[in-house]
């Protein structure tokens, strides 16, 4: 029956964006809002900490981190595109961030280094 549902939903935008309007409230939802930012701080943890990772663990913690954050696709509510933007967070700038960040951190690096 999920699954029925799932494929009715993604066929017809329109009732996908009414599915998901049903849930949404006029008021915060601080509690709701402090998982979603847990989430998405957890991820981002595991992303910077594993990302030069040499042990299976942190090469598999690192992995599915850099999975979830670069997935484009908004099909599953967990994504990290309807987290970023649930917490008003443009996920493009928020990846590029990841990015920017990860390269200062590798040129600091190779100065010392020298």
């Amino acid at each position: 029956m999920n699954e029925n549902l799932r494929t009715w939903v993604s066929r017809d935008i329109s009732a996908t964006q009414q599915f998901f309007d049903s849930f949404r409230r006029s008021e915060p939802l601080e509690p709701e809002r402090a998982l979603l930012a847990a989430i998405l701080e957890d991820a981002i943890h595991d992303y910077r900490k594993y990302k030069k990772a040499r042990d299976r663990e942190g090469k598999e913690r690192f992995r599915e981190a850099e999975e979830w954050i670069m997935e484009s696709g908004n099909t599953w509510i967990f994504s990290f595109n309807h987290v970023c933007e649930l917490l008003n967070l443009d996920p493009d700038y928020v990846r590029r961030a990841l990015h920017a960040r990860n390269g200062r951190a590798s040129d600091r690096g190779q100065a010392q280094a020298c």
